[in-house]
Order: C-alpha cells, then sequence, then structure tokens
C-alpha cells in the first residue's frame, strides 16, 4: 500500500510577501510548476466532517487520487495510481476504482456511490530543499479566488515547527491562521453559491 506521514506547516501570504520570498530565494518563473487538483466528498460531506480529504492531483498528466486521514502529528496519506480513463470514470460518473484507496474508505463507513466530484483547484508550484525539509512556494486559483501560500514539509514536528517560525519571523510576515486548500476549496465554493 503506498502511504506516508505528511508533517507540514502553511501560512497564507500576501502577494507582495510572496513576491519577495521568491526573490530571496532566487527563485525563477521556470521553477515553477502547474497542477490541478479535483476535490471529492460525499454530498453531505462525511469525509469534511471526518477532517479528511479526497482529490486526484494532475501533474504532468500522472493522475493520483489520494485520500488524507488525521493522525495525532500530520495526516496520513493513501495514494493510488489512476490511468486517464479510471480518473475520468471518478469525475464524470461518480466511480471509484478498487485500490487501496477505496479500501480505506470503507474502512471509514463510506458509501462509495455517494462520492462526487466538487471542482478542481490549480496550483503553481515551486520547491526547495530547506533546513532538512521541502519549502514550497503555491499560488493558487479557483472559482474567482487567488491566494498565495508558505508550506513547509518536514519529517519532525518540533523541528520544522521552529525553523518555520524562524523563517516567517526573519522575513517579518505574521504567522496567519491557514486551513489546507480543499478547506478552502470548499468555503469559498459555499461562499460563490449565495
Amino acid at each position: 500500500m503506498a502511504q506516508e506521514i505528511e508533517i507540514e506547516f502553511k501560512n497564507l501570504l500576501l502577494k507582495e510577501e510572496f513576491m519577495n520570498l521568491i526573490k530571496q530565494f532566487k527563485i525563477e518563473e521556470t521553477d515553477f510548476t502547474s497542477q490541478e487538483n479535483h476535490y471529492l466528498d460525499t454530498g453531505d460531506f462525511q469525509l469534511r466532517k471526518m477532517e479528511s480529504a479526497l482529490r486526484i492531483r494532475n501533474k504532468k498528466n500522472t493522475y493520483t487520487l489520494t485520500l488524507k486521514t488525521p493522525l495525532k502529528e500530520g495526516l496520513l496519506e493513501t495514494h493510488q495510481t489512476l490511468s486517464p480513463q479510471e480518473t475520468i470514470g471518478v469525475l464524470k460518473q461518480n466511480n471509484l476504482p478498487d485500490g487501496e484507496v477505496k479500501d480505506m474508505l470503507l474502512k471509514l463507513g463510506l458509501s462509495i456511490p455517494s462520492i462526487r466530484h466538487f471542482g478542481s483547484l490549480v496550483t503553481n508550484r515551486a520547491e526547495i530543499e530547506y533546513n532538512e525539509g521541502l519549502l514550497v512556494f503555491d499560488k493558487s486559483s479557483y472559482f474567482n479566488k487567488i491566494d498565495y501560500e508558505l508550506e513547509y514539509e518536514v519529517h519532525d514536528y518540533k523541528h520544522g515547527e521552529k525553523n518555520f517560525l524562524d523563517l516567517l519571523t526573519r522575513h517579518g510576515i505574521p504567522q496567519r491562521e491557514t486551513e489546507n486548500k480543499i478547506k478552502r476549496f470548499f468555503h469559498e465554493k459555499v461562499r460563490n453559491q449565495l
């Protein structure tokens, strides 16, 4: 089974802060790659209520179905590679293929036929190694919104938290409570329906 533990820290940025950081870290426009996340849940948002998330990520025409479930520190990610045909089946017909992710969803007690596609978010991302972790610069577009975010993926929670907070302080960036992309996506979706 393809699983990994994700420990990451994140902070939303103002556009100016984002531009200053990429200049400071010497990140060029050509360092950014595009990826599209398609978000899934049940009609009554059972996954969201469990603090879990389900997405299909299209990165360089590789499709990965990922289920994120909470742990004490971080998230457990279960990954499954999909073919283009399987991806279309999920997005257009709510047809989730057999595999690790479906097995985990069944263990969580979810009704597989009730899972559906809610929309997509496109992220332009640049990544660099930084203090035993991965520093990620994201510009995301969804609905009529663009946001800027700094993420720091690490293996050790305490060490990672210190490095991340030090980085924000050194660059004069206030720590902002930052929800993950899927939560921001769903908040914006609800706002657009009002």
